[in-house]
């Protein structure tokens, strides 16, 4: 008999809920590292019985409506392939519904993407920051190394860059990049509905089959409507009247939304509007289920979650709410494939959920949008702070007081305002020359070009690991990240040397599961929290729960 600290305590359910065991062909046992063994072996249903010394598992036997041991407690098998939403899996050929986010300036490498695909997931290149030619690098790369296996890339809302979205957009074309994950939209624009609907046409069932596919991260009810409507009809008869849809295609755009599928984007890194993902989720669903009741689907849009999902806890609570997939983001930085530096990932593994702030956006700067940064280690968001409140207060570079100058030119940009200049022609030459048309006649936005060159230019320097610029180094950073450190701490995860995006996106799928099993044992009054291990689990040990086999 188990000592009474370490028995498993007793359910309150009179008469039992589930019939009774028999042992046939059965054995029962109180042996606490059996007892947790099979806890852990999510591939294999559970059955706890009461008995004279107490509440044992019941291995083997049979269950029916008689017989000598009451069945208190049930837990079904659950594998992580089983978690998610099955038609998002499939629509995506994917074996387990997480996915990695594209984090911007390739910190969401190739390497990401192609470790995440081979093992059963979807990685999502971060596209957003990058030259034409970089991405094209990307796309030649990935198609040469992945063949027909699922990955994505990033189509970011560039509302001071247009033509550079409609750039990228015509290169997702003409490459056939079968996915795009569709980031700070503040609306649809000509570019994204262009994406969607080439290529529309009837499946000769009575469908609509879309050769491009577009998950959208949302985070406000309306920008969330948009992507779960059809496309606006100003655009749809745009490109029709231009030639590019038919008018059939045109019609058969009516029968499709915008985003196959949507991520509810809660308290993330980068861009975020801090949105509590408990409160956020429920309220997109609920939307979702009503404009799927408007419009009639014939595939309906699934919903996920990105933003704190870190821990196996956050994982099952997403799924558990009714995410159909989840998406991971900052932890992935801190994994040894990302496009960052070595010195970032060890800045990454050191933060607490505390050490963040919000700074101005490079993407956005003129509008006041702010992003989630990393706070320890760097001054970046303050000093970006400083330089929007420049922007705001003076209306050029010149009605700016001689000594802010100085000190902007000292401590923030550490160039001369000139130097800076002169490379902001450079880049603008090559990125978009309407920029530095718009410049000569508009002081204001000349200064805003300036300031930019820092936003983006900090960026760069974390991702390169420049020595001389670590306080300047912008680093896009959720909570998620301080809750996976706290998570990982003392195993051998806590080094970011050992973190893999695969590694780490296993144990979160396994211990989600893990949670799950727990949550329903003790929905039945089974308290049974001391017989789960925390922690993350090496690899040897979850390989057999991600095979097509079982253990």
């Amino acid at each position: 008999m188990l000592s009474s600290h370490r028995q498993l305590a007793q359910p309150m359910l009179q008469p039992p809920a589930w019939g009774y065991w028999s042992a046939v062909d059965g054995t029962l046992t109180l042996d606490r590292s059996i007892i947790q063994q099979h806890l852990h072996n999510v591939s294999q249903p559970v059955c706890f019985v009461q008995t004279a010394e107490g509440m044992a598992l019941a291995i083997g036997g049979q269950l029916s409506e008689i017989g000598e041991y009451p069945v208190m407690a049930l837990a079904p098998a659950c594998l992580p392939s089983s978690l998610g939403d099955a038609a998002f899996r499939g629509r995506h050929g994917l074996r387990y519904a997480l996915v990695s986010g594209s984090m911007a300036n390739g910190i969401a490498s190739v390497e990401i993407v192609e470790a995440m695909s081979r093992a059963g997931f979807l990685g999502f290149f971060g596209a957003a920051g990058l030259s034409k030619e970089r991405v094209e690098a990307a796309i030649d790369r990935l198609q040469k190394n992945l063949g027909q296996l699922p990955y994505g890339f990033n189509l970011i809302h560039s509302p001071n860059e247009q033509s550079h979205e409609s750039q990228i957009t015509d290169l997702y074309l003409a490459k056939k990049v079968p996915l795009v994950e569709a980031s700070a939209y503040l609306d649809l624009t000509p570019h994204i509905v262009r994406y969607r609907l080439s290529g529309i046409r009837a499946d000769g069932a009575g469908g609509v089959y879309t050769p491009n596919r577009v998950i959208a991260k949302v985070s406000r009810a309306e920008v969330a409507t948009k992507f779960l409507s059809p496309a606006p009809e100003r655009y749809v008869s745009e490109l029709v009247e231009s030639g590019f849809l038919t008018a059939d295609q045109g019609l058969l755009a009516k029968r499709i939304p915008m985003a196959d599928d949507i991520t509810v984007e809660a308290d993330s890194g980068g861009h975020t509007d801090n949105r509590p993902a408990i409160t956020l989720l429920p309220a997109m669903i609920a939307l979702r289920n009503r404009l799927q009741k408007q419009y009639q689907y014939a595939t309906p849009p699934c919903v996920g979650l990105g933003g704190g999902i870190a821990t196996p806890a956050s994982v099952a609570a997403a799924f558990a709410m009714g995410a159909a997939y989840g998406v991971t983001g900052s932890i992935n930085q801190a994994c040894v494939e990302s496009g960052s530096s070595d010195r970032v990932r060890q800045m990454l593994a050191e933060a607490d959920q505390a050490d963040i702030a919000m700074a101005p956006a490079a993407d956005m700067f003129e509008m006041g949008v702010k992003v989630q940064v990393l706070k320890r280690g760097t001054m970046f968001a303050m000093r970006a702070a400083k330089l929007y409140e420049l922007y705001r207060n003076y209306s050029s570079l010149e009605a700016i007081p001689a000594a802010e100058r100085v000190s902007l030119e000292k401590t923030i940009l550490r160039l001369p305002i000139e130097e800076v200049w002169r490379q902001t022609v450079e880049f603008f030459q090559r990125r978009d020359p309407s920029q530095l048309v718009k410049a000569e006649a508009d002081a204001k936005h000349k200064m805003a070009l300036v300031f930019r060159w820092y936003l983006g230019q900090s960026s760069r320097w974390a991702n390169a690991g420049v020595p001389d610029r670590v306080l300047d180094y912008q680093v896009w950073c959720g909570p998620a990240m301080g809750a996976f450190n706290e998570w990982a701490k003392g195993s051998y995860l806590q080094a970011p040397q050992q973190r893999t995006v695969v590694v780490v996106s296993k144990n979160l799928l396994y211990g989600a599961t893990l949670t799950l099993r727990q949550m329903i044992l003790e929905t039945q009054g089974l308290a049974c929290s001391d017989f789960f291990l925390a922690g993350p689990l090496p690899v040897e040990a979850l390989d057999p729960y991600f095979s097509e086999g079982t253990p």
